[in-house]
């Protein structure tokens, strides 16, 4: 929601400048195109108020009963100011004010100069500030509107002179400023319209992402109830089917626990991650799993297996790992149960890995599972005593067993040796 907030107050943002900008770039696009319109009129009409009057073929004419009638049309338009007529060579013909200046020569630059060589009109709103401006400030303007326009003789083609016309750009200023504002007014509506239709729609969008996000964490909740309801169901299972094996043979009752317990105590000692530590919890308990796939007369035979039987009863191990890969809870222990009979040397089953390729949760189970072995009573065997079982614990070290989980096994023995169902702590020298 935060994200959707940031959006809004950032595309509010972005809005607003495009807004400033674009109304900037019409205003002054409206400026430009209202003052050439205006130029273009006033050239217009004082072009066709003088050009009858002083225009005679192909020069300019001017004497006194020609100032009089011009200086008569043009008092009927208040809104020019002054209107000056200038021949190419820069000698002012006529104007409407300050007529002494009449018939002297003067420099010409700008844009009179521009108009009269390079045949364009030009104009603008303009501050007076020039020596030549003096009769428009004592008048009380400030600023006008200045045209330049070239006079073409009566052929189109031949300049005769130019017109420099002030006007007053009162009613031209209030035109643009009706014209800006309502542009700004335009621009602020349509964007507000559109920000407030992004809002809308924000909203919109945020209460549906928010429905949808609650409807979806209850899902998720109801799902992995349900999913923790299988893997229970699963694990239940499973460990039904443990318990059946260990059921078809009483001897081993209780084997795959005390497995597990020495297993996790070695684990502990070795430092295990919690993950690790998790997957020989159940590598531990169901390392035996697969012996539900071995026949009950080789799997409860009370004397020495013959090398057919043991090459059956060397299959639980692939067999259980098989079994254990349906779990997904379990698959981390997959390993742990189709290697927990390989040895140090190579000597194992049912892959003959050797050294480090041994996964080390199954070399740690490996140890475990002979340690309950030579401790337990079997039919085929006694219990030995702990020392005789810590000796071949000892001699199996970097042969069948890992030389790291050996020590940890001691390691294990000398602080915490209850885990190892042993009476008194060992002290054992690597």
């Amino acid at each position: 929601m935060t994200l959707l907030r940031a959006f809004l107050v950032a595309s509010g943002l972005i809005i607003a400048v495009g807004g400033i900008v674009l109304s900037s770039v019409l205003t002054r696009a409206l400026s430009a195109q209202t003052i050439a319109d205006n130029r273009a009129s006033v050239s217009q009409y004082v072009d066709g108020v003088l050009r009858p009057e002083l225009v005679q073929g192909n020069r300019l004419q001017v004497n006194r009963h020609v100032s009089a009638r011009l200086l008569g049309e043009l008092r009927r338009n208040g809104s020019l100011v002054t209107v000056k007529v200038w021949r190419p060579d820069g000698v002012l013909a006529w104007t409407n004010r300050a007529q002494q200046r009449i018939g002297k020569r003067f420099e010409l630059d700008g844009d009179l100069e521009e108009a009269l060589n390079e045949r364009v009109a030009a104009g603008h709103i303009d501050q007076l500030s020039s020596d030549e401006d003096a009769v428009e400030e004592r008048l009380g303007f400030d600023h006008l509107l200045e045209v330049y326009t070239p006079i073409f003789a009566a052929n189109g083609r031949t300049v005769l002179g130019a017109y420099e016309i002030y006007a007053d750009p009162k009613g031209l200023e209030q035109t643009l400023a009706s014209r800006r504002h309502l542009i700004w007014a335009t621009v602020a509506g349509v964007l507000l319209a559109l920000w407030l239709a992004l809002v809308l729609l924000v909203r919109t969008a945020s209460s549906t992402l928010r429905t949808q996000t609650r409807e979806l964490r209850d899902r998720s909740r109801a799902l992995m109830e349900s999913y923790e309801r299988l893997e229970a169901s699963s694990l239940e299972a499973i460990e039904s089917l443990n318990a059946t094996v260990e059921a078809k043979d009483p001897d081993t009752a209780g084997h795959s626990r005390r497995v597990q317990r020495v297993a996790l105590a070695i684990g502990a000692e070795l430092d295990l991650t919690a993950q690790q530590l998790d997957a020989l919890r159940f590598g531990a308990l169901f390392h035996d799993i697969g012996k539900i796939a071995v026949p009950d007369g080789i799997l409860v035979k009370p004397g020495k297996l013959d090398p057919r039987e043991y090459a059956v009863m060397k299959t639980h191990s692939a067999e259980g790992a098989w079994i254990v890969a349906k779990f997904g809870r379990l698959r981390e222990a997959v390993p742990i149960i189709r290697h927990h009979h390989e040895r140090w040397d190579g000597g194992g089953y049912p892959d003959g890995l050797a050294g480090a390729g041994i996964p080390l949760e199954a070399a740690i189970v490996g140890l475990a599972d002979s340690w309950d072995a030579m401790t337990t009573d079997r039919p085929y065997h006694r219990a030995l005593t702990t020392e005789e079982a810590l000796a071949e614990i000892r001699g199996g070290r970097g042969k069948q067993f890992a030389p790291v989980v050996v020590d940890a096994f001691f390691a294990v023995l000398e602080r915490h040796p209850g885990e190892l169902g042993v009476d008194e702590p060992v002290r054992y020298a690597v």
